[in-house]
C-alpha cells in the first residue's frame, strides 16, 4: 500500500463503485479529468482508451489497472515500450458473464422478454417459441469465458461447436477454422471473443446468412464484433430468427430498430454486474495497485 503521506496521483478514467472509489481515495489523490503530469496510475474500465496521446501527457505513468477484462482500447505495444504495467480482472467475472449468455439464449428462444411485456400490458396469449434443448450451439472464442459458457450450454446442446485460435484437443466439440463455417453448423451462435482490429465486424451479413433463418445470435463480448446495421437488416428480413445482446456498437446508444423487435432481448452491458463479481473485481484492482507500489509481483498482468 502506498505510504499514507505520499498519495500518488491516480486518474479515474471510468466510473467505479463507491466502495472501490473509497479504497482508492485512501491510497491515492484521485483525478477525474485533466490528470496532472505526475499521474502514476490509471484505473479504467473495459471500454477505456489509453492511447499514445494520453501516454504522452502522462510521463510518470507506471500502471494501468482495468476494472474488467476488456483491453481493446489499451495500446499494449506503447505501454510495454514505456515499461507501464497493465492489469485486468480476469476469472472473477467469468461465471457471471457465462450465466448471462445462457440467460439470453433461453430468453430469446422461449420469448421470455416479449411475453413478460405482453402480460404486463394485460395480454394473455402464447405464441409458440423454439425448444431450447437439443440445439446445435456454437461458441466463437474459447477463452475462460467461452469455456464457462460451453460448460453451461452442454446440457442444452445436441452438438457443441467452436472456433478458437487453435484446436483444443481436450474440448469435446467440433472445431471450425472460421466463423462462417461455425455459423453454418449452428442453431445458436454465441460470441465470446475479444474485441480489436482482428475481430472488428467479424459477424457480418455473410455470417448471419450462414446462421440462417432459424438461428439465434448471442453477443456478450464486444459490440465491435458485430456489424450492427447488418444485424438489424438480418433480423428485419428474417435472415436470422433472433438475438440476445448485452453489448452494442456505440454504447449506451441502442438502435431504435432493435428496441422495436420482440425477437430481440436487450441487456445494458451487465455481464459482470453482480454484487459478488463487482466486489471481487474491485478487490483485485486494489490488490494489483498495492502490489505494484509495494514493489511486489502483480496478481494479474498483460
Amino acid at each position: 500500500m502506498p505510504n499514507e503521506t505520499s498519495h500518488p496521483d491516480l486518474y479515474l478514467l471510468a466510473g467505479v463503485s463507491p466502495a472501490l472509489e473509497h479504497a482508492l481515495a485512501e491510497r491515492f489523490t484521485l483525478h477525474r479529468k485533466d490528470p496532472p503530469t505526475t499521474t502514476r496510475a490509471i484505473v479504467g474500465g473495459g471500454m477505456s482508451v489509453v492511447d499514445t496521446a494520453l501516454l504522452d501527457r502522462l510521463p510518470a505513468l507506471e500502471i494501468v489497472a482495468i476494472h474488467g477484462v476488456g483491453h481493446d482500447g489499451i495500446d499494449l505495444a506503447a505501454t510495454r515500450a514505456r515499461g507501464i504495467a497493465v492489469t485486468t480482472t480476469p476469472d472473477v467475472l467469468t461465471d457471471d458473464v457465462a450465466d448471462l449468455a445462457i440467460g439470453l439464449m433461453l430468453a430469446v428462444q422461449r420469448g421470455i422478454a416479449a411475453n413478460d411485456r405482453a402480460v404486463r400490458g394485460g395480454e394473455w396469449k402464447v405464441d409458440l417459441s423454439r425448444r431450447a434443448s437439443g440445439r446445435r450451439i456454437g461458441i466463437f472464442g474459447l477463452g475462460q469465458i467461452g469455456k464457462a459458457i460451453a460448460r453451461r450450454a452442454r446440457p442444452f446442446a445436441r452438438e457443441l461447436h467452436y472456433t478458437a485460435r487453435s484446436i483444443k484437443p481436450a474440448f469435446e466439440g467440433v472445431f471450425h477454422a472460421d466463423i462462417a463455417s461455425l455459423a453454418a453448423a449452428c442453431d445458436v451462435l454465441i460470441i465470446a471473443a475479444p474485441g480489436g482490429d482482428a475481430t472488428h465486424h467479424i459477424v457480418d451479413a455473410a455470417v448471419l446468412a450462414a446462421l440462417g433463418e432459424d438461428g439465434i445470435l448471442v453477443n456478450i463480448a464486444r459490440g465491435s464484433l458485430v456489424d450492427e446495421p447488418a444485424l438489424v437488416a438480418a433480423l428485419q428480413d428474417g435472415t436470422i430468427a433472433g438475438a440476445g445482446l448485452d453489448v452494442f456498437a456505440d454504447e449506451p446508444t441502442v438502435p431504435d430498430a432493435l428496441k422495436a423487435m420482440d425477437q430481440v432481448v436487450l441487456s445494458p452491458h451487465q455481464g459482470s454486474a453482480t454484487v459478488d463479481g463487482r466486489a471481487e473485481m474491485a478487490a483485485l484492482v486494489v490488490a494489483n495497485l498495492d502490489a505494484h507500489f509495494a514493489g511486489e509481483a502483480l496478481l494479474t498482468s498483460l
